[in-house]
């Protein structure tokens, strides 16, 4: 990327950063992915249990290679047996230390919005783990709450749905099929549907539970 819209998209990253700190959530302006995971490897302790919600962002970012790395207790559900035994990482997840996850979008006025089909990862990001670090590339950035809502229905949704081989109007359309109604909650009636709970994080009481470290980077969807 030309140097000059680099500096330009980490200025808007760090207008983001200082949005999300007057909502009491601990934000963090990462240059590439190299700095994230090391920023990452700061907020983390040896040994403690730690899971995550399903995302692109951290694979591509490194930070799965982290949480495998075997110095942590990784509740991961890529190895579970069995749904049985993935529903129960799911809930476990309520008592881990930490708790890490991209964001579908995250608005400039310091509002984390996303969107879940089991709502595990909405509802852990909600309430529970002791700490929650989101990472999210700089794509993840937008405006306002219509954009963020937009984002997810013209970008999250369909890439999703294409990635986990799902057969709804969004994989086959390369939108929402509620993408033009003035709806947050519109899209269709497939029983496949990942767009099912919608949760706006705009304030936390706690300062030091969410953690957001904003990367200068394309990273998931």
């Amino acid at each position: 990327m030309d140097e000059n819209l680099r500096a330009t998209c980490k200025l808007r990253l760090e207008k983001t950063a200082k949005a999300l700190e007057k909502n009491n959530m601990k934000a963090f302006v990462a240059d590439n992915c190299e700095e994230a995971c090391e920023i990452v490897r700061g907020l983390l302790k040896e040994g403690e249990q730690i899971t995550c919600g399903g995302s692109m962002t951290l694979k591509e970012c490194g930070i799965t290679d982290i949480m495998s790395s075997g110095k942590y207790n990784f509740l991961d559900r890529a190895k579970a047996g069995s749904p049985e035994e993935v529903a129960k990482i799911y809930r476990d997840a309520f008592f881990c230390d930490t708790f890490l996850s991209s964001s579908n979008a995250i608005t400039e006025r310091g509002e984390l919005y996303n969107v879940d089909g089991n709502c595990n990862r909405v509802a852990a990001i909600t309430f529970g783990p002791k700490q929650v670090i989101i990472v999210a590339g700089r794509n993840k950035i937008v405006p306002d709450l219509d954009g963020a809502i937009d984002y997810v229905k013209r970008v999250s949704a369909p890439a999703n749905a294409k990635r986990l081989s799902l057969d709804t109007p969004c994989a086959k359309l390369g939108e929402c099929a509620g993408v033009n109604i003035d709806n947050m909650c519109s899209g269709c009636n497939s029983d496949k549907r990942i767009c099912c709970g919608y949760v706006v994080t705009g304030y936390q009481r706690d300062p030091e539970r969410i953690k957001v470290i904003l990367v200068n980077e394309e990273l998931g969807y």
